[in-house]
């Protein structure tokens, strides 16, 4: 088990710190592919030899934050596996990128296949974990990331529908309130979704989140009282 990194309870997290936590999650040799923050943490509950997979945004500033002994093999759905962090400067190849195009590196034996051959891996179960962004995600699991139902949004769905239902385990990793401070963690989605009763964690700025069968638990919180927040987001929390 990896060491937790620190955290300052009294303030919500920032983006890098998120990275931090859910990297932190993630254990050693599995497989991932890039997405957002917190990569430590999940990495730490993943049992050694899992594949993961982490989605475009926020998640891919997972692979800055994962430790290089940790034996974590990045995938990527445009066809990778052995991703290492972003690229910068004069380690920028213009040909080696990541879902989300950006620049990145590689890792000792890294492999490249067709898009097709990276979603029939994501499509027959073998990636135990992903990692996603949403707009939206309820209490009992369910994913909305890929359109807000408003008549001039541009739908983007990609590959996170393969991800949400073929992945073991779905974590999300997104901002707890949007801009106008509506809560994203809600008791039903409203948007249309990508996954019926997939996502079994949520990294947020302002706390960590296990949704069970039996409802929400608040692993952690930041910047704000336990019994506060669950009236801002309208749940009763279980006990951890």
């Amino acid at each position: 088990m990896s060491t937790q990194p620190s955290c300052d309870n009294t303030r919500p997290l920032g983006r890098d710190d998120l990275a931090r936590l859910v990297a932190a999650d993630i254990a050693p040799n599995s497989y991932v592919n890039v997405g957002i923050g917190q990569p430590i943490r999940v990495a730490a509950e993943i049992p050694p030899g899992s594949y993961l997979n982490l989605g475009i945004g926020q998640p891919t500033r997972v692979a800055d934050f994962l430790e290089a002994e940790s034996g974590v093999i990045l995938h990527t759905e445009n066809g990778m596996l052995g991703m290492g962090p972003r690229a910068y400067g004069d380690d920028i190849d213009p040909d080696l990128i990541n879902a989300g195009k950006i620049p990145v590196t590689e890792t000792p034996g890294a492999a490249y296949f067709h898009a097709a051959d990276s979603f029939a891996m994501m499509r027959s179960g073998h990636l135990d974990v992903c990692v996603l962004g949403a707009f939206q995600v309820s209490f009992d699991g369910d994913l909305a990331n890929w359109h807000t139902g408003a008549p001039d949004a541009i739908p983007a769905v990609g590959g996170a529908m393969d991800l949400a239902m073929g992945a073991k385990h779905v974590f999300v990793l997104m901002t707890l309130f949007s801009k106008d401070g509506s809560p994203k963690l809600i008791p039903k989605c409203t948007y249309p979704l990508t996954g019926v009763a997939c996502v079994s964690r949520v990294y947020t700025d302002y706390g960590v989140f296990v949704l069970t069968d039996h409802g929400v638990v608040a692993r952690e919180t930041y910047g704000i009282a336990r019994d506060d927040l669950a009236n801002r987001l309208g749940v009763t929390f279980l006990d951890p």
